[in-house]
């Protein structure tokens, strides 16, 4: 039988939801400021003309249609090789299966700027322009991950024999994918797929490292706090990237929850 928490443990969680929030509600304030220049608590008025002016910020839009661009690339490519290693892991055996594993999960372990920096150094060997594809092959190092472990989860969970029935029956590998590996794939590769979008649209560290001279938003957005023009501006599109990335999560949040439940 549960029983009742106690006042304390109410105020204790309390505590932690403002200490973890109120940050991002300060951000959704102080987007709304008449101050252009300054911090001020609390803001002197409020006024919606910084959505107009960030609507009308080309640079904006700019740093906006590169993260995009960047982060479905990189969901694309990370939904392929990730559900291929996951596969490959999860239904078949062989020798340094473990090594292997270890390796493929290795790049989310890692600090952002050793990633960055190996990701760097790597380019420069080989030659390679930075660009949009350096980024999206930056952001799919982790993105991959994200991937494949949301797929191999559910690898595991897929019947062995129900596979080899289909094949009993005379099924192709194409139909077994279709008809039976895909539809126990499909909300875990969408539950991983928005999970690296959102990593990916948000990612700072590793971009910084392989972008050259191109901005994606969240780049723009340091940028922005280190020679401000209008302030408000930079918060206005902090409220996008927490929708943006907040979604996806919550999203996906939704679907793994479902898939446990039917499981």
């Amino acid at each position: 039988m549960r029983s009742e928490p106690s006042f304390a443990l109410k105020l204790a969680a309390g505590a932690v939801l403002v200490f973890l929030h109120l940050p991002i509600l300060l951000i959704f304030l102080y987007a709304f400021t008449t101050e252009e220049r300054s911090y001020q608590f609390p803001p002197p008025g409020l006024t919606l003309k910084w959505f107009a002016v960030t609507w009308n910020r080309p640079d904006v839009w700019d740093a906006l249609e590169l993260s995009f661009k960047v982060a479905c690339a990189a969901t694309a490519l990370a939904l392929v090789l990730g559900t291929l290693s996951a596969a490959a892991l999860s239904r078949a055996r062989f020798f340094g299966r473990e090594t292997v594993s270890l390796l493929v999960i290795l790049p989310i372990a890692l600090p952002g700027i050793v990633t960055g920096i190996a990701l760097r150094s790597a380019f420069s060997i080989a030659d390679i322009p930075f660009s949009t594809l350096t980024i999206v092959l930056g952001h799919a190092t982790f993105c991959i991950v994200v991937v494949h472990n949301n797929a191999v989860a559910r690898f595991r969970r897929l019947s062995g024999p129900l596979l080899e029935a289909s094949a009993d029956l005379g099924a192709t590998s194409f139909q077994t994918f279709r008809h039976i590996i895909l539809p126990n794939l499909g909300s875990a590769l969408l539950a991983g797929g928005m999970l690296a979008f959102a990593l990916s649209f948000d990612e700072v560290i590793v971009t910084t490292f392989t972008a050259g001279q191109q901005q994606t938003l969240p780049i723009w957005m340091l940028e922005e706090l280190v020679r401000p023009r209008q302030r408000p501006v930079t918060n206005v599109v902090a409220m996008v990237v927490v929708i943006a990335t907040f979604l996806p999560i919550l999203a996906a949040y939704y679907l793994t929850r479902g898939a446990e439940s039917r499981s």
